[in-house]
């Protein structure tokens, strides 16, 4: 299920779209290598190995869970993930649970391990709307998921455990140190050494994503879509996001903010600026979170 979200300033006019042409489905001969091993390192590493449940796994979650007095760990394999994003609800019940064992038997009788693991990845939500790592690689890194690199794939991989939380957009910091943690698990694995994930851990993210439409639209609508999760949960349907912005006052604020920024940065070294109005109420009216969308994502304001 792949979801279009459009987002709407006050006067109607179309800000950005979300969605419509990402989350091709994608083979599994074009999956990175590296991407999977990330999910694997940190979902589940004994998937090729295990039936479709993974004993060891639940024994240690339900051992969680009993010391936490209710279901906070669920030890699911891919398999069982698979069935329950295809045919359970998300509710965390033990009845669920044993729903989705049988389910997962079920699958591992009739897919491939590759087919399973690739059929995951093409639908599960990684959070803003994107379902499947294509979408979310589009979404995140303005490139589809063939092309991610080894930092990029173990941020994907670092959404699957909480995608609002862990967005690479609304919490680059808490993102990076997710992506640390997968990085460390892949070394502890064996998919990478240990100084492949030190040196990787030491840069910064950096998503590479270019405005789709305008300059500083982008600042807004990001801030919006990447707040859907928590309005709304995971959209199931397209979206219509009609918001306060007022467009004309955004177009005229971010000219304020170059010429501003032309006419003294240099003498007082400042290189960049952000402008947030609101009415009373709250309502954001404009929303500028930087000089040049295309050149730095980070939203200041």
């Amino acid at each position: 299920k792949q979801n279009a979200i459009t987002v709407l300033a006050a006067d109607g006019s179309v800000l950005a779209r979300y969605g419509e042409v990402k989350g091709n489905t994608v083979e599994f001969k074009n999956l990175p290598p590296h991407l999977i091993s990330a999910v694997l390192a940190i979902e589940d590493r004994r998937f090729y190995d295990h039936f479709g449940v993974d004993p060891l796994g639940m024994a240690r979650a339900m051992a969680v869970n009993i010391r936490a007095g209710g279901i906070v760990q669920g030890g699911s394999t891919i398999t069982q993930q698979l069935a329950k994003n295809l045919f359970l609800s998300h509710e965390r019940t033990y009845k669920r649970k044993i729903q989705e064992a049988m389910l997962a038997l079920w699958l591992e009788q009739h897919l491939s391990k590759d087919e399973i693991i690739t059929a995951y990845l093409n639908r599960v939500y990684l959070g803003s709307g994107a379902y499947g790592v294509d979408a979310a690689s589009n979404l995140y890194f303005n490139k589809d998921v063939s092309d991610i690199n080894l930092r990029e794939a173990a941020t994907l991989a670092g959404l699957f455990k909480a995608p609002s939380r862990y967005s690479p957009l609304r919490n680059p910091g808490l993102s990076k140190e997710r992506a640390d943690v997968v990085l460390v698990a892949m070394a502890d694995a064996g998919y990478i050494t240990s100084e492949t994930a030190k040196g990787l851990a030491d840069l910064p993210p950096s998503p590479n994503r270019k405005p789709s439409k305008g300059k500083t639209e982008r600042y807004f609508t990001d801030w919006v879509v990447d707040g859907l999760d928590d309005l709304i949960g995971a959209p199931v349907d397209d979206l219509i996001v009609e918001t306060t912005l007022d467009a004309g006052l955004q177009d005229h604020a971010e000219g304020v903010l170059l010429k501003y920024l032309s006419d003294y940065g240099e003498d007082k070294d400042i290189g960049q600026g952000a402008i947030l109005l609101t009415r009373y109420d709250g309502a954001v009216i404009t929303m500028i979170g930087g000089r040049d969308f295309s050149q730095s994502q980070f939203n200041r304001a």
